[in-house]
């Protein structure tokens, strides 16, 4: 098992920046395919990115395709979500999640392990 813990949220301007990482604890991070999700009120979770066991492999939500980018520190233990030029549409709880697989997953049906959550507002 793995136990993950989001941090990093809170209230931006339109057009800024914010970082979120994610720590994982409980077993070797290295094994698992990371993602973050994020959901609104009265909506499914929705993928944003995720990132393979290695970090070569990085998908994207349209949506937020060059504004976002995941990375990972297999040292640390961390997954993080660099959001730049941030939309009052991004506005969210974020969620990152962690699979065991060699591929990729951008579904949330894929997922085994969530952390709580993190929320982010963006004014405008």
């Amino acid at each position: 098992q793995v136990q993950l813990a989001e941090s990093g949220g809170g209230l931006v301007q339109a057009g800024g920046s914010l970082r979120l990482p994610c720590a994982a604890s409980g077993s070797t991070f290295s094994r698992y395919c990371m993602g973050w999700f994020r959901q609104v009120p009265g909506k499914a979770r929705e993928f944003v990115a995720a990132i393979s066991r290695s970090g070569g492999s990085t998908p994207y939500a349209d949506s937020v395709q060059g504004r976002f980018t995941i990375s990972r520190d297999n040292a640390k233990n961390t997954v993080y979500l660099q959001m730049n030029s941030l939309k009052p549409e991004d506005t969210a709880v974020y969620y990152c999640a962690a699979v065991p697989s060699i591929l990729v997953v951008t579904s949330p049906l894929g997922y085994d392990y969530w952390g709580q959550g993190t929320q982010v507002t963006v004014s405008s």
